[in-house]
Order: structure tokens, then C-alpha cells, then sequence
């Protein structure tokens, strides 16, 4: 497939629609996880311009910056540290509609107002977390669980 996105207006539930056959087709076939990660990053940013997107990775007991788009990031998160810590520890989504009210929230960007982190799980294990932050506040919902849980079901195989 040619590295080319078609952005898509409409409603939430519209474009997660129209992007997510592009992410799949971006990604099948490609069996190198950074390679991919960046390229999901890559198209989530460009559909919905949140203001944050990435991943990072368990490495040693720790979460590990990976690919992403947006201001430069927080490099290392503890378990049960601010948003992404507590989704790893807790192997669960989390959907924060205002940062500033969720205990040890760390900042890595003030701009930030809001947060879904979903963990990717291999083998019952958590291997990584997808990181979306935005500017707005309560930007995030069921949709964007729906939808993200399903891409990284897609790669939770290959991390």
C-alpha cells in the first residue's frame, strides 16, 4: 500500500470507521513492531490531531518511551505512576476527562486536559501502553475505547 492517508470529516464514529481499514492495511504484512507503532501513531495524529499519541513499552519493570507523535514526552513511567502506570499495573483502559482530578497524574505536557490509555496485552501479560492525550477537556469516550481497543488487538501479537 502506498504510505498515503485519506482524512476523513464527520463524526467520531466516522472517521475511526474510514481509518481503521488504513491502519490495517499500513500495518499487515509488516512484522516490525517499531515500525508499526510509529505508523499508528502517525495515522491517529493526522485523523484527529489530539495534541499527544504514542506508545511505550515494558522494558525492565519499567514503561519505556516508544514511538510517537506530539511535544517531546516523559521518557520513563514506573508501575502505578500517573495514568499510564496505573493502566499497566491495572491491565485496563483508562479514560480521564480531566487530568488535573486524577491522582499522581504526571505532566508531562501542560497543555494536556485529558487522557485514554489502553494497555496491549500478549500472552496475559501487558507489553505496552497506547498513550492519547488531548487539549480539551472530557475528548475522550466509548468510542475512542471501541476503537482503539481494536487496533491494538491488532498488534498486540508482534510487540
Amino acid at each position: 500500500m502506498a504510505e498515503d492517508l485519506t482524512i476523513t470529516e464527520g463524526s467520531k464514529e466516522e472517521r475511526y470507521q474510514a481509518l481503521l481499514p488504513q491502519i490495517k492495511a499500513l500495518i499487515e504484512g509488516e512484522p516490525d513492531t517499531i515500525a508499526n507503532l510509529a505508523n499508528i501513531s502517525a495515522a491517529l495524529k493526522e485523523q484527529f490531531n489530539w495534541l499527544w499519541i504514542g506508545f511505550y513499552l515494558v522494558k525492565n519493570n519499567e514503561l519505556v518511551l516508544g514511538p510517537f507523535q506530539g511535544p517531546v514526552a516523559c521518557t520513563r513511567i514506573k508501575k502505578g505512576r500517573g495514568v499510564c502506570g496505573t493502566a499497566w499495573e491495572k491491565a485496563a483502559t483508562l479514560v480521564v476527562p480531566d487530568v488535573e482530578k486524577f491522582p499522581g497524574h504526571i505532566a508531562c505536557s501542560s497543555l494536556s486536559r485529558s487522557e485514554i490509555v489502553l494497555p496491549v496485552i500478549h500472552n496475559e501479560e501487558v507489553v505496552a501502553v497506547l498513550d492519547v492525550d488531548s487539549v480539551l477537556l472530557n475528548d475522550f469516550d466509548d468510542t475512542d475505547k471501541k476503537y482503539l481497543e481494536e487496533i491494538i488487538s491488532w498488534i498486540a501479537i508482534s510487540v
